[in-house]
């Protein structure tokens, strides 16, 4: 489409359009954790705690007692290792797709970086064989539906329970165990899954079952070419209009697969301010109005800080006290739909606004009430951020 026919979109209405979808607008929050997750085609899951700090700013009367329950008994919602290697809590039938998407691409990355460790090796005369010999008996032992830590795991198999040296003369380097990254392999390809977490709803403590067992059913998972557009149709819904740089990079895929895939969906070119092309869905070109401004609190890595590469339209020129040298996102604070500031967590239990530019008094005032309730919220629990953003260099911790 020429540039003349194409739709223009705006920055304020791409605003509009995170603030609705993604459940921020206090008129359009979510009821359940299961929504939540749907809104932005699942929650990231790096930081434990941000699961359910994502969940608290999107649904009121949220406790996490209610999101406990959608992961662990009506498993409506699973903890998956899925684009960019990211951790995701997504939706069953969002997570056959990922799996489906990207399982491929990650689990051969996984075997890869483990192939290349292995053959440094002198104690490793097969990489490839110990790899399948360690997957089968893992295999094996999940598929009774008992849940066990990597631990555990690893004092049952032998075959499981190999160690390499890394880094040798670097400060970094040591011997570290396999076993985590065969599960993380085999996680990756849907063959196991985190269940249970033995540890409190901010700490991640997964024990591991069979994919299968967990679910009470087959994964049945889309091929490659299926899963690329049924995700990127729901990143679009959730997301859009976004840029082709911003589906690559946020499904961790190539330039060829998402050409392949937007060319099945029905989208179409829009214009954006900063003069690139984004892509809708061809029935979402209207706008949806705007939406009174109002104070957001996000965690560390939330889906909406991270759902797009070229964020400069709700992030400004703050990328420097928000992001880390890795590209992750720290804990923001929102107002009218841009990152104005970021929060952290007090000795004394309070919350502190950081802001980054000079607010209304009406802002200021907005995200005050709103850090009092996140503090009231966390009560005597203290999540402390595993990628503290920049601004918080030198902050209590």
């Amino acid at each position: 489409m020429s540039s003349a026919h194409r739709p223009h979109i705006s920055d304020s209405e791409r605003r509009a359009r995170l603030m609705r979808r993604h459940r921020l607008a206090e008129d359009f929050s979510a009821a359940t954790p299961v929504d939540v997750a749907q809104s932005m085609v699942g929650l990231h899951a790096t930081t434990w705690s941000t699961v359910y700090l994502s969940t608290w700013a999107r649904m009121p009367g949220f406790v996490p007692a209610d999101l406990d329950a959608a992961l662990y008994d009506d498993r409506s919602l699973v903890r998956q290792l899925a684009m960019r290697r990211t951790m995701f809590v997504l939706p069953r039938e969002t997570l056959r797709d990922a799996v489906g998407a990207v399982g491929p691409r990650v689990t051969a990355s996984e075997r890869t970086n483990m192939l290349r460790d292995l053959r440094r090796s002198s104690d490793f005369p097969d990489p490839d064989g110990w790899i399948d010999t360690a997957r089968a008996a893992v295999a094996r032992l999940v598929s009774d539906g008992v849940p066990r830590s990597t631990t555990q795991l690893r004092k049952a198999l032998p075959e499981l329970d190999g160690r390499v040296t890394v880094g040798t003369g670097k400060s970094w380097g040591g011997t570290i165990p396999m076993a985590p990254r065969v599960l993380n392999m085999m996680s990756a390809a849907g063959e196991i899954v985190r269940g249970p977490n033995d540890g409190p709803w901010h700490r991640s403590k997964p024990l591991w079952v069979g994919m299968e067992q967990w679910l009470e059913e087959p994964l049945d998972s889309p091929d490659i070419e299926t899963g690329h557009v049924r995700m990127i149709d729901r990143w679009l819904r959730a997301f859009g209009p976004g840029t082709e740089t911003d589906i690559v990079w946020w499904l961790g895929s190539t330039k060829t697969a998402v050409r392949a895939a937007l060319a099945q969906l029905d989208v179409v070119e829009v214009d954006l301010d900063d003069g690139s092309v984004g892509y809708v869905h061809a029935d979402d070109t209207e706008e949806v109005g705007a939406v009174e401004p109002q104070a957001v609190l996000l965690p560390e890595l939330d889906p909406t800080t991270m759902g797009h590469k070229q964020r400069a339209f709700y992030l400004g020129e703050h990328g420097e006290h928000v992001f880390d040298s890795n590209g992750n996102g720290g804990q923001t604070a929102w107002w009218d739909g841009r990152i104005v500031g970021g929060w952290s967590r007090q000795p004394d239990g309070s919350v502190e606004i950081h802001s980054f530019e000079r607010l209304p008094r009406a802002a200021t005032r907005a995200l005050t009430s709103r850090a009092d309730t996140l503090a009231e919220w966390l009560g005597d629990e203290n999540p402390r951020p595993a990628y503290p953003a920049p601004f918080m260099r030198g902050a209590p911790r």
